[in-house]
């Protein structure tokens, strides 16, 4: 009776038979409309300062939310054959925005890293995030035995990144660099590559970034009042113990949409960095760790999404939805992480929920390409046959990992 009870259940959530991944399309709308509820609580006060109308960052966030699936719509109707021809040009663009938002970007907080172009603002490390992934899954493709056996091309990938990389911390902006990196090696490691390499790698990154930590005073500075904020609350450690006062506020069910006290002037980026801790205030424990599993499904989707399409012998689509994840799920741990005090402060917005048009844009797309890699691995299912299920074998295009 149990295990009937249990299939029935099975058949009843799973999204097999399905045209579409309905869990995936779940999680991205709700996070969407979260974000711009909570955009608008956040904002209100702010707004009404800076412009005098006090939606003005609810407005302007609507359009980009409308934005964000009007592009999502256009982006999920292209094969995966044009991201795969569009992967070398579209690094050479990431490369191009990031050296040109050195020269003309907008500096804000003293640093740069938005291009204006008249009423929106463009910020190039979001572009960079979608066209590296694109062209990473693209190279994979190309060459993963030669990844997983050899140096040179295992570096390759990496050699990318630290260009990349070096032009972000110009601007500078630490956190991008940091999700980038652990994209890319992310990627890396799920295309088999022996773990060992990671490790030394690791040892040798760990080594400079500690090394670039002490190499000016503000950087020390920062870890040490993220260690303990309360030693100096009204200087280095003010942004972190308000987002802490926002979140001890919370208790369990919160104090009510609209009711947050840290978002009146005391919390700074109350609607963009640290848009979560202004939602732990009003929702409370519940409401966040709401939050917080419909960031966990949106994620095990698409690894679920591209573990398939590896299956069945799509290997650019693939590491195009590990890439994806990755980037989605580092950038989400890292803001939330942050906003809670587990980690240093950094510059990185919630993806889908957080106020900003580029990031916005930018997930929206990368959302339209897991629904066009899911469209496509069920074609190839229903082309198949009822054996190209979950647990097919991988097609002739792609390998194994090594054990």
């Amino acid at each position: 009776m149990l295990k009937a009870m249990m299939k029935t259940s099975q058949a009843r959530l799973t999204t097999q038979h399905q045209s579409f991944d309905g869990w995936l399309l779940l999680a991205t709308l709700s996070l969407m409309l979260i974000g711009w509820v909570m955009v608008t609580s956040a904002s209100t006060e702010i707004a009404a300062s800076l412009t005098g109308n006090p939606y003005y960052f609810s407005i302007r966030h609507g359009i980009f939310v409308l934005a964000a699936i009007g592009v999502g719509l256009v982006a999920v109707r292209l094969p995966l054959d044009w991201w795969r021809q569009k992967g070398p040009i579209m690094l050479i663009l990431a490369l191009l925005l990031l050296f040109v938002v050195l020269i003309v970007g907008r500096e804000i907080n003293g640093s740069r890293r938005w291009i204006p172009l008249g009423i929106i603002n463009i910020q190039a490390s979001e572009v960079a995030k979608l066209c590296l992934i694109v062209y990473i899954a693209g190279y994979l493709e190309r060459y993963l035995p030669d990844v997983r056996r050899t140096w040179g091309a295992f570096m390759r990938p990496l050699a990318v990144m630290a260009l990349i990389g070096f032009l972000l911390i110009l601007e500078p902006d630490y956190g991008a660099v940091v999700v980038l990196t652990g994209c890319v090696m992310g990627m890396l490691l799920l295309s088999g590559a022996p773990l060992w390499r990671f490790l030394l790698i690791l040892a040798v990154v760990g080594s400079g970034a500690v090394m670039l930590a002490v190499a000016e005073p503000y950087r020390l500075q920062r870890i040490t009042s993220f260690a303990n904020p309360w030693a100096d609350q009204y200087n280095t450690g003010y942004q972190l113990t308000q987002a802490l006062i926002a979140f001890g506020r919370g208790h369990w069910f919160g104090l009510g949409l609209g009711n947050s006290v840290q978002k009146l002037f005391y919390l700074p980026e109350a609607h963009t960095d640290f848009v979560f801790a202004v939602l732990a205030e009003e929702l409370g424990l519940f409401g966040a760790m709401a939050v917080i599993l419909l960031f966990a499904l949106l994620v095990f989707r698409a690894f679920r999404i591209g573990r398939k399409a590896e299956l069945i012998g799509i290997p650019f689509a693939a590491y195009l939805c590990y890439g994806i994840a990755l980037v989605i799920g580092a950038q989400a741990f890292i803001n939330i992480s942050v906003s809670s005090g587990m980690l240093p402060t950094k510059g990185l917005t919630l993806p889908l929920l957080s106020y900003g048009g580029s990031s916005l844009i930018i997930s929206g797309v990368m959302m339209a390409i897991l629904f066009r890699v899911d469209a496509e691995v069920r074609r190839l299912q229903r082309r198949a046959g009822p054996k190209a299920g979950p647990d097919a074998q991988p097609g002739p295009q792609s390998e194994e990992p090594n054990p």
